[in-house]
């Protein structure tokens, strides 16, 4: 159950504690193994310094007493003690045994004949199977302490002669851990465990902010700019805001969307509701009069089917905005000659233009290629011209201009008319969806409402660019870019 418990307590710590722990975990581990392997390492190196220069003591107290044996009997005794009284080292402890083990001489006890025969100890039995050998950090039995105890067997005299330190002294500072290294490892371990833990810190605030922030837009909840400030000022925080700004974004963009969507529904109904009940008012007028005059049926029956007509291109028209809406990728290209579309709309207009006494001027290359789509690309220029003939008025020119861009990518367009233009406020709303400058006059014309709208949109999924001006001698001109894209 324990096991459960700690499992489930480890669970609910957030990711960025987690993370720390796991961090310093291994931090730690790293300097420890380092600093042991570095120590025993170091030590062993002491060590064998440290016994290096006792065996130099040993060798040369050989020398300079000039020890003789005489059946394991020292010749003279005081000259040891006044070597070992005169040495710097005042703790110095020199020991001569006898390869059987019996001590003879101790500079630390007077009566060597009491000390117990060393036979047994390490150091001596090391010495006399290698010629050297130490043992460290073992009590005396003959002094109080501890001793660094250090051996050379000299056979020619059968004897061992043994150096030993005091191991809480001398030698006890030089094997002891190195505190300013441990110091240095600690401190360091502090540092980088208070900056890991700020770093997670910030990182632990975004990820709960991020999953607050998940949790609200999970029950559709909104989102408030105030919440950005929760994030810290560093890369997760601005990926993290960047995040939530999106998302505050998209939901304004479709409340917005919701709107116009409602907007559109009703202007959609609005403008569907009048031929349709234009239609239904002729249609129960000619059955609730049976005696009608033949040539006031006609011209009722007329009406209907001039209604129906604007209520097919409301119908065409609002498809074609719904298949630009779905997306270019729903669109097809091919290779279209814009000239050729150009001349086929002169001539289904030409009609029109002499009944109303007006002219269409085109100043375009003689063809025209590009990647487009046909139908898009004829609704630009048809729309534009229906609406310069029906609102421009009589005795006014149209003129369609055209050039290649100065690094031949795209084409430029302006198209223009002289007729009486619009008010100036008026400009920047042209292209919305069923907005009429004179709704009266424009559903009186058998406009839609939908035509300039449909060309922004038809440019737009091409690739290009548009905008409306009023010509200062009068009239609108509408300027705008088609990509080659090929």
């Amino acid at each position: 159950m324990d096991t459960i418990s700690t499992s489930k307590n480890i669970r609910k710590l957030s990711i960025g504690k987690r993370v720390f722990i796991l961090i310093i975990s291994l931090f730690v581990l790293v300097i420890f193994s380092f600093v042991f392997l570095y120590k025993s390492n170091d030590n062993k190196n002491r060590i064998e310094k440290i016994n290096q220069r006792l065996q130099d003591y040993n060798d040369r107290m050989y020398e300079v007493l000039k020890l003789q044996s005489n059946n394991g009997n020292i010749a003279d005794k005081s000259i040891i003690t006044e070597y070992v009284r005169t040495h710097p080292l005042k703790d110095m402890r020199i020991t001569i045994i006898k390869d059987d083990g019996t001590v003879i001489f101790d500079s630390q006890h007077k009566d060597p004949t009491v000390i117990r025969n060393h036979a047994d100890r390490q150091e001596f039995q090391k010495a006399l199977k290698e010629g050297r050998g130490y043992d460290i950090s073992r009590a005396s039995t003959t002094v109080k302490g501890k001793f660094f105890y250090s051996a050379t067997y000299y056979p020619a005299e059968s004897l061992v002669i043994r150096t030993a330190l005091p191991f809480d002294k001398d030698l006890g500072k030089d094997l002891s851990t190195d505190i300013v290294f441990m110091a240095i490892s600690v401190i360091a371990l502090i540092v980088v465990s208070l900056s890991l833990y700020r770093f997670m810190h910030k990182m632990s605030n975004n990820v709960t902010q991020l999953r607050l922030f998940a949790e609200k837009t999970d029950k559709n909840e909104t989102i408030n700019v105030e919440e950005l400030a929760k994030f810290s000022n560093d890369e997760l925080g601005e990926i993290s805001e960047h995040i939530v700004r999106l998302y505050i974004r998209l939901q304004k963009t479709k409340k917005e969307q919701n709107i116009l969507k409602r907007q559109l529904t009703q202007n959609i109904a609005h403008e569907l509701k009048t031929p349709i009940a234009s239609i239904e008012g002729y249609l129960e007028t000619i059955l609730g009069s049976p005696d009608m005059d033949k040539e006031t049926r006609t011209r009722f029956l007329e009406r209907c089917y001039d209604q129906s007509i604007r209520l097919e291109s409301l119908v065409n028209d609002i498809s074609a905005l719904n298949r630009m809406d779905d997306g270019i990728s729903n669109i097809q290209f091919v290779v279209v000659d814009i000239a050729q579309q150009i001349h086929k709309i002169e001539n289904e207009v030409a009609l029109e233009l002499e009944k109303r006494k007006m002219k269409l001027c085109l100043n375009i290359p003689d063809t025209m290629p590009m990647n487009g789509n046909p139908s898009l690309i004829y609704s630009i220029f048809r729309n534009l011209t229906d609406n310069a003939v029906t609102y421009s008025g009589e005795n006014t020119t149209i003129t369609i201009y055209a050039k290649e861009s100065n690094d031949r990518s795209a084409y430029r367009f302006r198209f223009s008319d002289n007729g009486i233009g619009v008010p100036e406020r008026h400009l920047e709303r042209l292209f919305e969806r069923f907005y009429r400058v004179d709704k009266g006059r424009s559903r009186k014309l058998g406009g839609t409402g939908l035509g300039l709208s449909i060309v922004k949109n038809a440019v737009i999924a091409h690739g290009g660019e548009i905008s409306v001006n009023n010509n200062p001698a009068g009239g609108l001109f509408f300027t705008f870019s088609l990509p080659k894209n090929m």
